[in-house]
């Protein structure tokens, strides 16, 4: 049976793995695993968003014949939680566009975050690390972040991705390896065993190649609309809409792709807190749902579904 990224239904179980990737050269998985993560994010203003983070990042349980599992949504609980995540994209082909001064960084969208103190997961490209290595290490090393893997290449999982040039399947566990790596040299000591594929898409094939990997895959529920928008009024207000408790987000924190993010978070965030919502990690949403599992291996309310992509 082929699965695809607008039918395929991912059946996980919810739990910690023991084996995750480490952010260093070559497949040696295990140590990050072994290593605790990052301290506790900083209080926010508000004092709604606080949490602290486990000494050991929370995984999923792997899918039906051991297929990387894939995660969309938290609980749909009273807690109210709701995770933003950024994509840092950058194609391992576009070094001479960056050199020709396209920025596929977002300083002040960073800042931003800091400045409302918003915890975030930002899922980061190797050759972005490779690019900006004082801003990832940067975001690497804040408690109010953590980096997650989005490949090193950002080249499509599938065949199929709005463009994107196709990875050969015996080298998708290689280029994911291979973002991690970038992370530990550029100094990002503690990313995250999570992985989101580019551009959103993947399938049965691109799932059973990263099932050694010992990740999990991270899509979202809410799609921001931010790529290549022009208003920012219109991504906060598709964010505002769509926002569920236990919703993770996809935004970009991509200058030249993403122009108006920055802007839109500064209408988004008050909002949420003010409806109620405590913005958190990805990694505390994955880890809500692992507490809140029952009998059955299947949390209540966490989506396990596909959901539709990022342009």
């Amino acid at each position: 049976m082929t699965l695809s990224v607008r039918s395929i239904v991912v059946a996980c179980a919810m739990g910690a793995l023991g084996a995750a990737l480490a952010a260093c050269g070559g497949p040696a998985g295990p140590d990050l695993a072994r290593r605790g993560h990052h301290a506790p994010a900083t209080a926010s203003a508000t004092g709604t968003d606080t949490d602290t983070a486990p000494s050991r990042p929370p995984t999923l349980a792997p899918g039906p014949a051991g297929l990387t599992p894939v995660f969309a949504n938290g609980p749909r609980t009273r807690d109210r939680t709701v995770a933003l995540t950024f994509d840092a994209d950058m194609t391992a082909d576009e070094g001479e566009r960056a050199a020709g001064g396209e920025r596929f960084d977002n300083p002040q969208l960073i800042a931003t975050l800091r400045r409302f103190e918003v915890p975030a997961t930002v899922f980061m490209t190797g050759r972005w690390a490779e690019e900006y290595p004082r801003e990832a290490r940067d975001i690497g090393r804040d408690p109010l972040f953590e980096i997650a893997n989005h490949s090193y290449s950002h080249y499509a999982f599938t065949s199929d991705c709005y463009g994107l040039p196709t990875m050969p399947e015996d080298r998708m566990r290689a280029d994911v390896e291979r973002a991690y790596a970038a992370f530990r040299k550029a100094g990002v000591r503690d990313a995250m065993p999570y992985f989101r594929f580019p551009g959103g898409c993947y399938d049965r094939r691109s799932l059973r190649a990263l099932s050694a990997a010992g990740i999990t895959a991270v899509q979202w529920d809410v799609v921001s609309g931010d790529a290549f928008a022009t208003d920012a009024d219109a991504v906060a207000r598709q964010v505002l809409d769509g926002v569920r408790s236990g919703s993770v987000v996809v935004m970009h924190c991509t200058r030249s792709a993403a122009p108006v993010t920055e802007r839109a978070l500064r209408t988004i965030v008050p909002e949420l807190r003010r409806r109620g919502f405590r913005l958190v990690k990805v990694s505390q949403l994955i880890g809500a749902a692992d507490r809140l599992r029952g009998p059955s291996p299947r949390p209540a309310g966490a989506s396990l579904s596909p959901v539709p992509r990022s342009s």
